[in-house]
C-alpha cells in the first residue's frame, strides 16, 4: 500500500477540516523547490509506506499560508502526526528513515 504522496496539494486543507480528521494523518510541510525537502523525500516515502491506515497530506507551505502558521511551522520539511485531528508528535527536518520513524514512536503511548 502506498501512503506517500509525491505531489504537493494544489490547495492546502482548512484547519477545521484537519482538526475533524479521523485516524492517523501526517502533514508534511515543505516546498517543492526546497533542497532539504527534496533530500528528505526518500526517507519519508520509505517510512510512510510502511504505516497502515495513514493519510499523508503534503502541504506546500510558505509565507502567509494559514495552515503552516496554525501549526507554527518554522523549518522545512516538518512532519506533524495527528491522531483524530490532534497533534501527537512532530519531527523537524528528518533526513533519514530513523528520524522519520521518530514521529511514530509516540503511537505506543496514545
Amino acid at each position: 500500500m502506498t501512503n506517500f504522496k509525491t505531489d504537493y496539494l494544489k490547495e492546502e486543507p482548512l484547519l477545521g477540516d484537519v482538526r475533524e480528521s479521523k485516524g492517523l494523518t501526517v502533514i508534511e510541510f515543505g516546498a517543492p523547490w526546497c533542497p532539504i525537502c527534496q533530500k528528505a523525500q526518500p526517507a519519508i516515502e520509505e517510512v510512510l509506506n510502511k504505516q497502515a491506515g495513514l493519510t499523508h497530506l503534503k502541504v506546500f507551505d510558505g509565507e502567509g499560508k494559514p495552515l503552516g502558521r496554525a501549526f507554527k511551522i518554522k523549518l522545512w520539511p516538518t512532519l506533524v502526526l495527528l491522531k483524530d485531528g490532534e497533534e501527537i508528535a512532530r519531527e523537524v527536518r528528518p533526513m533519514n528513515a530513523d528520524a522519520v520513524s521518530k514521529v511514530f514512536s509516540s503511537l505506543a503511548v496514545h
